[in-house]
C-alpha cells in the first residue's frame, strides 16, 4: 500500500517492535542482533577528518610555528653565550684541564665575567620567549582537542572564544615580536656588548658581535 494508507498508529506499533526486537537479541537469548542494532563503529580515517580540516590544518601549522618560536629563543641565547657560559645561565661550558680555551690569564677571567653579564642581560628575553611561545602553543592545542568535530557540532560560545584567542594571539605576537628585537638591540648597544665583542675579535672569533643574530632573526621571523 502507499504510505498514505498506513495509519500513524502503525508508525509507532513498528518502531517499538525494532527496539523490543533489539532488546531482546541484545540480552543474548536466542541469537546475536542484527547490525542495525549497534552505533556505526567510527574509524580512523573518520576520526582523522574531524582534524584534518582546513581549520585543523591551520592549528597544526600555528603549533609548529609556535614550536619553531622557542627553539629559536634557545637557540639564539646558547649561540650568544660565549666560550665561558653554558646556554646563557653562567655556567662553565669548558674546564682548562681538560679543553681548550681560546683565554688565559686575567683575560680569561675579564671575558668571563663580560659573558655572564651578557648572558644575563640578555635573560628577559629568554624568559619571556619561551612562556610566551610555550602558552600561545598550550592553548592553540586545547581548542584544537576540544573543536575536533565537525563545524556544526561545535557550540558557538566555543567557536567565539577561539575567534577572539586567534585574534589576541596575533596582536600579542606582533607587539611580543617588536619588543624582544628592541630589548635585544638593547642589550647589543651596551657597553659590556662592545668589550666583549673586542676580546673575541682579538682572538679571531667575529661571530660575537654587537649585532641581530641569525636565531633572533628566526625568532622575528616565526613569530
Amino acid at each position: 500500500r502507499s504510505t498514505e494508507d498506513i495509519q500513524p498508529g502503525q508508525h509507532s506499533r513498528t518502531a517499538t517492535v525494532h527496539s523490543d526486537a533489539c532488546s531482546k537479541t541484545s540480552a543474548g537469548e536466542y541469537f546475536s542482533p542484527p547490525p542495525e542494532c549497534y552505533p556505526p563503529k567510527e574509524t580512523f580515517s573518520m576520526k582523522c577528518s574531524k582534524v584534518c580540516t582546513t581549520r585543523g590544518i591551520l592549528k597544526f601549522v600555528e603549533i609548529t610555528v609556535n614550536i619553531l618560536v622557542l627553539i629559536c629563543v634557545a637557540a639564539a641565547q646558547a649561540s650568544a653565550a660565549g666560550f665561558t657560559s653554558f646556554g646563557g645561565f653562567g655556567i662553565g661550558s669548558f674546564n682548562l684541564n681538560s679543553a681548550y680555551s681560546p683565554f688565559e690569564g686575567t683575560e680569561l677571567q675579564e671575558v668571563r665575567e663580560l659573558d655572564m653579564q651578557f648572558t644575563q642581560m640578555r635573560a628577559p628575553c629568554v624568559y619571556g620567549g619561551v612562556s610566551f611561545s610555550l602558552a600561545a602553543g598550550v592553548l592553540t592545542l586545547v581548542f584544537l582537542v576540544v573543536g575536533a568535530k565537525p563545524i556544526q557540532q561545535l557550540r558557538v560560545g566555543l567557536l567565539a572564544g577561539e575567534c577572539a584567542f586567534n585574534l589576541l594571539a596575533g596582536t600579542s605576537y606582533i607587539i611580543a615580536v617588536g619588543l624582544y628585537l628592541h630589548f635585544v638591540s638593547q642589550v647589543n648597544s651596551t657597553e659590556v656588548c662592545k668589550r666583549r665583542e673586542r676580546l673575541y675579535a682579538r682572538r679571531g672569533y667575529t661571530s660575537m658581535n654587537c649585532v641581530v643574530q641569525g636565531g633572533d632573526a628566526a625568532v622575528g621571523l616565526f613569530g
